[in-house]
């Protein structure tokens, strides 16, 4: 999937992998891709809320949010960016 960037810099799209396409599938829940001490990090809209600003990637009939501020500088959202405590592949 992409989606455009817009207002945070050039045109350019946002890839969500599979493996993390399955995951939110599988959980049936939108999902934000916020910021943490240790990098882009994905969690659930109910622990982190979307904000007006973000960006929407549309993932089936969820949507994986993006801080404006992560948006500028990720390519895609891998699986790398689920806490391991939300991981139960």
């Amino acid at each position: 999937m992409q989606s455009d960037v817009g207002e945070s810099g050039p045109s350019r799209g946002i890839y969500v992998t599979e493996d993390v396409r399955s995951y939110v599938l599988q959980r049936k829940r939108d999902f934000r891709v916020s910021t943490s001490c240790s990098g882009p990090i994905l969690l659930p809209t109910s622990v982190k809320p979307p904000k007006t600003t973000d960006l929407q990637v549309p993932v089936g009939d969820y949507t994986v949010y993006i801080s404006k501020y992560q948006a500028r500088y990720i390519e895609s959202i891998h699986r790398g960016m689920i806490p391991i405590f939300y991981e139960d592949f």
